[in-house]
């Protein structure tokens, strides 16, 4: 299957949404594969799927710190975007294969990428238990599959699946900025520190060269998109939500 990797201008966590669900309609309608590459143009707090939030988090001291919030298609826990990249990644189900099939082909593309960059990722060992809804923040421990670098997590991913397409959602932490997410909520303790891209390379890397990394090979096309609804032929309305904030 030949993959299209898109990279998007800063949007909004709605517009972000939006759009990753446009391109799961789109996989699921055309058979079409594309991962896609983005940050946010403001920081935002995004929710899993089925993860509580009413109750938990603080709406108004998360609008006095300018942080805006959203809710995910895909599952997880809470997650601060802003010192991170964002990956996604739509395809028809019948060629992404099962969900650990998709899964693990995704990790290999990122583990290679990031071993090209020069951090030393390894795929973290499977748990005797998934990790249980919580109000922790994602990046608080790694569910099995993930990222890690000493054991510390550093790429977070979860995948939907609907209509017979498949998305999956992952975080590259830049730096740590995550114990915000859980300040924001009264009652969980302060994570213990994340792994990130600076601390592992002693440098930030830019979002090009991430994207240089993970690509690799040059017959893998890149589109760069501002106005990706044209370029892509997919429609995006970001408002009303299809999932709540009011759980």
């Amino acid at each position: 299957m030949h993959w299209s990797l898109l990279v998007t201008a800063p949007l909004t966590g709605a517009e972000n949404m939006a759009l990753d669900e446009a391109l799961l309609e789109r996989a699921s309608a055309s058979g079409s594969a594309v991962p896609r590459v983005y940050t946010w143009s403001k920081p935002t707090i995004s929710f899993g799927r089925n993860q509580t939030a009413r109750g938990t988090y603080d709406p108004g001291r998360a609008r006095e710190c300018g942080i805006a919030v959203v809710r995910r298609p895909t599952g997880g826990r809470s997650l601060l975007h802003h010192r991170e990249i964002t990956y996604s990644v739509t395809a028809p189900a019948t060629v992404a294969g099962s969900l650990r099939e998709s899964y693990e082909r995704i990790n290999r593309l990122l583990v290679g990428g990031l071993r090209r960059l020069g951090v030393s990722v390894e795929v973290a060992a499977p748990r005797e238990r998934s990790l249980p809804p919580s109000a922790a923040p994602c990046f608080e421990r790694p569910a099995a599959g993930e990222l890690v670098v000493d054991g510390r997590k550093l790429v977070g991913s979860a995948q939907w699946r609907d209509q017979g397409a498949m998305l999956q959602h992952g975080s590259i932490l830049v730096e740590d900025d995550q114990p915000l997410v859980s300040s924001l909520a009264g009652d969980v303790a302060l994570p213990p520190p994340a792994a990130t891209l600076a601390a592992a390379l002693g440098r930030t890397p830019s979002v090009d060269e991430v994207v240089r990394a993970v690509r690799h090979r040059p017959r893998n096309r890149v589109r760069r998109c501002r106005h990706v609804t044209d370029r892509l032929g997919v429609g995006v309305c970001t408002g009303p939500p299809r999932r709540s904030l009011r759980r």
